[in-house]
C-alpha cells in the first residue's frame, strides 16, 4: 500500500490499529491525532503513519518509531515475529513438530529496543519456539555468533545500526547466521503481509515451559574468546602492546564492553571517550552515530589528541561498522575510510599468514560491486582471489556459504574464505560470524597498528607504500534522499530513467559498458543497481538504499601514482570524481 488515500480509508486504518495495539504509549499517540483530525497538520501526520505498511524488506524493517502501520512499535514488531515463525514452521515441519525450533534475540541500545526485542522473543515462544534472549544489549555480530553456536534456526536483532535516533529496526536472520535472503525473504515477507492474528505468552508462562532462555555471561565469554583466537601476533601484543594508545568511542552504542575486555585481556590499553560510552537511545553527543560521518569522530578525536593516540577507533550503535582516525603527522587526525581501512586489513592479513605459512593455496577474499578496485589488487599482489557480490553483508556471507558448501562436496571452484568486506565501513575476519564485525576489527586494527610501529611505519604510510604498488584509489559516494508517500516512485523513475537512456559519458569519460543487474548478471542475483564501467576503468554505481529512502551513487576511480607520483595521482582521480560528480547530481536533480 504507497497511494493516497481517502480521509475515510485513513480514519479506518487509524482506528483499526488503535484496536489492535498493546502498547499504551504508542496507541495514544494515534488516538490524539484521531481527536485531533479535522485539523490539516493532524490529517497529515496520519497519512504519513498509515499510507501504507512499514515495508518488511529483504532485511527486516527500519523505520521511525512511534504509533502507526508505517512506523516501529510494538504491533507491527509482533506482526512480523508471527509472519517468520510461520514461515519457519513451514520450512522445518519435522523440527517444529518434536519442538527443536531454536531463535536467538538481541538487542542495541536505542529507545524501545529492550522492549521489541522482549516482544520478539515471546511471539517466537508463543508459537512453540525455543528462544535464547541477551539479558541485556549486545552487539549484532554476537547475535550471528551466538545462533552458530546454539545452532538456531532463525534469529532477530533489534537495531537500527548507524540511523539517528528517531529510528529503530529489527533485522531477520536465517540458520547460518547471516540476515535472510532468496527464496527465504520472500517467503517470510509474503507471510508477514498475511498475518491476522499474533500468537500471544507470557514472559513468565514462556520461562515456566522452557521456551525462554536467557543468556549473558557465558555467550560473551565465548565471543570474546573467538575475538582474540583471530589475531596473527598476540606475543608482540604482549610484549610492545604498551606502546601503541588507542582512544574508542562507541557512540552511546553496544561496543564498550566487548572492545574494552578484549582488547584489555590482549594487553592493549583502550581509553573510551566517557561521554560515549554508556548506551543511550537519544544519542545526545551526536547528529548521527554513524562511523562514517566525521562529525561523529570529532569527540573521540580531540581526545586523541590530548592523549596522544596512535588511532582512533570507533564503532555504530550496534557495533557492527567500524572507522578508524589516524594520526596525519601535522597534529591533527586524517580520517580513513571503509574503503581504505579495508584494503589495509586486506593486505595485513595476507602477509601475516604467508608469513606463518598459513595461507590457503585457494585463499579468496570477498567484497562487494561498491567497493573500492584497490583491494583486487592488493589481493592479486599477495595471490589471493577477490570474489564479488551484491552490497549487503549478507551477500558476502552468501558466497561463504557456497564456498563452504563446495569444499566440503570438493568443488574445484570453491575457494577458502579468508576476508570479507564492504565499502561502508563493514568488515569479517572469521567464518564464526557470518555479519560485519566492528568488535573483531577494531581487535585486529589495533595488533595491525602495533605491528607498522614496529617496523617504524604508520598506518597512513603502509597506505602510501599500496598506493605506489597498486594505483592510488579514490571513491565518491552521492546520496539523496526522497521521503513520504511519492519517495519511492520517484525513485523508480529515477532508476528507470537511466535504464531506458544509459550515459554515454561520465565526467567526460566514455561510458564503455553498463551492467543492469535487475534480472541478474555476471553470475550475480537480481538486485535493483545499474553500474557504468568507464574507458578508463573507473566504475559508477546506482542503486536505492535498502534500509533508508534513498538513491545512493558509487564511484571508484584509480590514477598511476607509480608514473605521475603519488600528490599528481591524487590530483587526477579527485579531478575526474568532481566532473563525474556534476553529472550524477545533474541528473538527480541535485
Amino acid at each position: 500500500m504507497g497511494a493516497r488515500m481517502d480521509r475515510h480509508e485513513l480514519l479506518a486504518r487509524a482506528r483499526d490499529y488503535v484496536a489492535r495495539e498493546s502498547d499504551r504509549g504508542f496507541r495514544e499517540e494515534v488516538e490524539a491525532l484521531l481527536a485531533a483530525a479535522d485539523k490539516s497538520e493532524a490529517l497529515a501526520e496520519l497519512e504519513e503513519r498509515f499510507y501504507r505498511d512499514l515495508e518488511f524488506g529483504t532485511g527486516g524493517l527500519r523505520g521511525v518509531i512511534g504509533g502507526g502501520f508505517n512506523r516501529m512499535n510494538s504491533l507491527v514488531v509482533k506482526s512480523a515475529t508471527q509472519g517468520l515463525s510461520t514461515y519457519l514452521i513451514k520450512a522445518f515441519p519435522e523440527k517444529a513438530a518434536s519442538g527443536e525450533l531454536q531463535a536467538a534475540v538481541a538487542y542495541d541500545s536505542r529507545r524501545f529496543s529492550a522492549e521489541f526485542a522482549e516482544a520478539t522473543a515471546l511471539v517466537f515462544a508463543a508459537n512453540g519456539i525455543k528462544t535464547w534472549l541477551f539479558s541485556g544489549m549486545r552487539p549484532t555480530p554476537q547475535l550471528s555468533f551466538a545462533m552458530r553456536r546454539l545452532g538456531c534456526d532463525t534469529g532477530v536483532v533489534v537495531t537500527a545500526s548507524h540511523n539517528p535516533p528517531q529510528y529503530n529496526g529489527y533485522k531477520a536472520y536465517w540458520n547460518d547466521g547471516s540476515q535472510v535472503i532468496g527464496p527465504h525473504d520472500e517467503g517470510i515477507i509474503e507471510e508477514v503481509g498475511k498475518v491476522k492474528t499474533i500468537a500471544e505468552i507470557s514472559r513468565q508462562e514462556a520461562l515456566d515451559k522452557g521456551l525462554l532462555k536467557i543468556i549473558g555471561a557465558d555467550m560473551d565469554e565465548a565471543y570474546i574468546a573467538m575475538v582474540k583466537s583471530c589475531m596473527f601476533r598476540p606475543d608482540l601484543i604482549r610484549a610492545k602492546g604498551a606502546e601503541v594508545k588507542i582512544v574508542y568511542t562507541p557512540l552511546h552504542g553496544t561496543g564498550a564492553m566487548h572492545v574494552e575486555k578484549a582488547l584489555g585481556d590482549l594487553g592493549l590499553d583502550v581509553i573510551t571517550v566517557p561521554q560515549q560510552r554508556e548506551g543511550d537511545g537519544s544519542f545526545p553527543t551526536v547528529a548521527f552515530p554513524n562511523p562514517e560521518e566525521a562529525a561523529a569522530l570529532d569527540m573521540a578525536i580531540q581526545l586523541g589528541k590530548k592523549e596522544g593516540a596512535d588511532v582512533v577507533m570507533a564503532t555504530d550503535p550496534d557495533a557492527d561498522r567500524f572507522g578508524i582516525a589516524i594520526p596525519d603527522g601535522k597534529g591533527g587526525y586524517a580520517l580513513v575510510t571503509g574503503n581504505q581501512t579495508g584494503a589495509l586489513l586486506a593486505d595485513y592479513i595476507f602477509l601475516s599468514l604467508k608469513e606463518q605459512g598459513r595461507l590457503p593455496k585457494n585463499a579468496a577474499m570477498i567484497n562487494s560491486i561498491v567497493t573500492t578496485g584497490m583491494q583486487k589488487k592488493v589481493a592479486q599482489m599477495h595471490g589471493v582471489d577477490c570474489a564479488e557480490c551484491l552490497t549487503g553483508f549478507k551477500w558476502i556471507a552468501d558466497v561463504m556459504r557456497k564456498w563452504e558448501i563446495g569444499l566440503a562436496a570438493g568443488d574445484p571452484s570453491a575457494r577458502a574464505f579468508v576476508f570479507g568486506t564492504e565499502e561502508s565501513y563493514g568488515y569479517n575476519i572469521s567464518g564464526e560470524v557470518r555479519d560485519k564485525d566492528g568488535i573483531s576489527a577494531a581487535a585486529l586494527t589495533a595488533e595491525m597498528t602495533l605491528y607498522w610501529r614496529s617496523l617504524g611505519k604508520s598506518l597512513l604510510q603502509r597506505l602510501d607504500e599500496l598506493y605506489m604498488e597498486c594505483g592510488y584509489w579514490q571513491e565518491l559516494g552521492i546520496s539523496k534522499y526522497f521521503e513520504g508517500p511519492s519517495g519511492a516512485a520517484t525513485m523508480k523513475k529515477i532508476m528507470d530513467g537511466w535504464r531506458a537512456a544509459p550515459p554515454k559519458t561520465l565526467g567526460g569519460i566514455a561510458v564503455a559498458k553498463t551492467r543492469d543487474l535487475e534480472r541478474g548478471a555476471d553470475g550475480l542475483p537480481a538486485s535493483d543497481a545499474l553500474q557504468f564501467f568507464l574507458a578508463d576503468g573507473t566504475v559508477v554505481s546506482a542503486r536505492p538504499s535498502g534500509t533508508e529512502p534513498k538513491i545512493k551513487f558509487y564511484a571508484t576511480c584509480c590514477a598511476d601514482a607509480r608514473s605521475l607520483g603519488l600528490e599528481a595521482a591524487k590530483a587526477e582521480a579527485a579531478h575526474k570524481l568532481d566532473a563525474i560528480a556534476r553529472d550524477v547530481k545533474r541528473a538527480i536533480g541535485n
